[in-house]
């Protein structure tokens, strides 16, 4: 295990909970993308177990983009992170943040973007003490470098850090926690590495697509099946899955290794557009200040 530890607020005294309407997870089309824009698709989450839990899935329609705000509604800090913020809505993101009272503690990413610049950086430079969040598989810059098993604490709820290389060395799935007060059914956010009914690709950034099907079958098939999942983007206007789901119906990942390999060995799919400037981005962080430029 890395030699830090996340930042752990303690509980307290319970203070008002947010209202909670999170979205039927069986009903995964929600709007077309047109209509969503970069607005919110979601929110507060009513899951048993767990009334503590403020949830919001944001969009971003250029890159087809999913963010996610998560804080601990009832800690009387409320502490929040955000989950793949993108440079084009942060300051929507941050609008919503500071609109519900919350206090941002993490910006996290899942892994090293290729098709949009993180919007980590800009969030760094807008609130001060917000720590980056990157897997140190990844070998890009933040202040905080995390490895498989790592817990992210927000308040009395927490993030499990799963490795899920494939689509990327560096990629990671951020599971909820699995506890009495933590949130029910459990949520994944798994990145690229598994999108609904699909995953990422497996053609570049050290991709393998032998790594990408043992990552899912034994790091996201084996969580209970209603957990609900949340991939880092969509094309289609699907919100949300769950492990029961795509272990049915996903049309790549249902298959054998051998058959796998083949359809991700021929997918042809044309050179990502934002490569050449979001990955050095990215590498660090999206990081815009005079030390990041100087290095």
């Amino acid at each position: 295990m890395p030699p830090f530890r996340f930042l752990h607020f303690s509980p307290s005294s319970s203070s008002s909970i947010f209202s909670s309407q999170i979205q039927n997870p069986f009903q995964f089309l929600n709007k077309l993308r047109s209509q969503m824009g970069s607005s919110t698709t979601s929110s507060d989450s009513q899951l048993s177990g767990s009334k503590k839990l403020l949830f919001r899935q944001l969009f971003e329609k250029e890159s087809s983009t999913y963010t996610y705000l998560l804080a601990d509604a009832s800690h009387p800090l409320k502490p929040a992170l955000l989950i793949d913020p993108v440079d084009k809505t942060v300051d929507r993101d941050l609008s919503l943040v500071k609109e519900l009272g919350l206090k941002l503690i993490y910006a996290i990413n899942t892994h090293v973007h290729a098709d949009h610049v993180t919007g980590t950086g800009l969030i760094k430079s807008k609130v001060p003490g917000v720590k980056s969040v990157i897997s140190k598989a990844s070998n890009a810059r933040a202040d905080l470098l995390i490895e498989s098993g790592d817990k992210i604490h927000f308040g009395d709820l927490f993030l499990e850090v799963r490795a899920t290389p494939g689509h990327t060395l560096g990629c990671v799935t951020y599971v909820t926690g699995d506890g009495p007060n933590q949130p029910q059914p459990r949520m994944a956010f798994t990145g690229d590495a598994l999108l609904i009914h699909g995953c990422g690709r497996t053609d570049f950034q050290g991709g393998s697509s032998e790594r990408l099907y043992k990552s899912v079958h034994t790091q996201i098939f084996t969580l209970p099946k209603d957990t609900l999942l949340y991939p880092a983007h969509d094309y289609k206007g699907f919100t949300v899955s769950t492990v029961g789901e795509e272990m049915v119906y996903n049309p790549r990942l249902t298959k054998d290794e051998a058959v796998f390999k083949d359809i991700m060995e021929n997918l042809n799919l044309s050179y990502p557009k934002m490569m050449d400037v979001a990955v050095p981005a990215n590498m660090v962080c999206g990081l815009q200040d005079a030390e990041s430029k100087a290095s």
